[in-house]
């Protein structure tokens, strides 16, 4: 009875290993839109996008300065000083 009850526990394993495979091989893309998942993602990977950079238009290009500036500034001024400046451009708590 020991040896009956091992194999149907192994068959049941497998079996459920089976079934959990047959899903998975059901839920795989076909071939067609494999290829086009390949065409999709090679479109992005290689496409050149120039007006995503800072450098782009004059515009963005100033406000980038700007904002630069603006950094630099800030942590210039936190160097030199002993203060936490950190305070004081954050939000407190007890607001």
């Amino acid at each position: 009875m020991s040896s009956v009850r091992t194999i149907l526990g192994y068959a049941g394993i497998v079996g459920v290993i089976g079934v959990g495979g047959a899903l998975w091989f059901m839920m795989l893309p076909g071939e067609d839109r494999r290829r086009e998942m390949m065409k999709v993602s090679i479109r992005r990977r290689f496409r050149s996008c120039p007006q995503n950079l800072p450098e782009a238009s004059p515009i963005r290009m100033e406000e980038t300065r700007q904002r630069n500036t603006l950094l630099l500034q800030a942590i210039k001024e936190a160097a030199e000083t002993n203060e936490n400046v950190a305070r004081r451009f954050g939000h407190s708590r007890n607001d």
